[in-house]
């Protein structure tokens, strides 16, 4: 499916694009996801970092459910508990969008819906070629 990646100068350092242009293909509107347990059902409260993985692979499940991937993802919307988490998030997003960025809001809050969470990422996904 055709993209265009807008360039910026300052948001190619927090990964990001000001703007993603498709054509064609299937949205995917993808419900915020905040995992505070792996899939085994152990506790990730007070570990950031796999919080943030554990989310992406979710989404990646239920993208793979859609006919997509993660790179299908034309923005998203973080919702991180602390701020000084936002630069660490930047750096763990690079892992899963090494390059041609989705556009991204980056929010912090005061709570989630479960106390143990501290990440929450939300998504659109632009999949196939319709």
């Amino acid at each position: 499916m055709p993209r265009e990646y807008f360039k910026g100068t300052w948001q190619e350092d927090r990964s990001f694009s000001p703007a993603v242009v498709t054509r064609g293909g299937k949205t995917v509107w993808l419900a915020g996801v905040g995992m505070w347990r792996d899939e085994e059902g152990n506790s990730l409260a007070g570990d950031f970092d796999a919080q943030v993985h554990a989310s992406f692979a979710q989404i990646g499940q239920t993208l793979a459910r859609a006919g997509g991937k993660l790179t299908d993802i034309v923005t998203m919307t973080v919702f991180i508990l602390d701020v000084r988490h936002g630069n660490q998030f930047v750096e763990l997003r690079k892992e899963y969008f090494p390059e041609n960025f989705p556009g991204s809001a980056l929010i912090t809050v005061a709570g989630f819906a479960k106390p143990e969470m501290m990440v929450e990422i939300q998504a659109i996904a632009v999949v196939g070629d319709e």
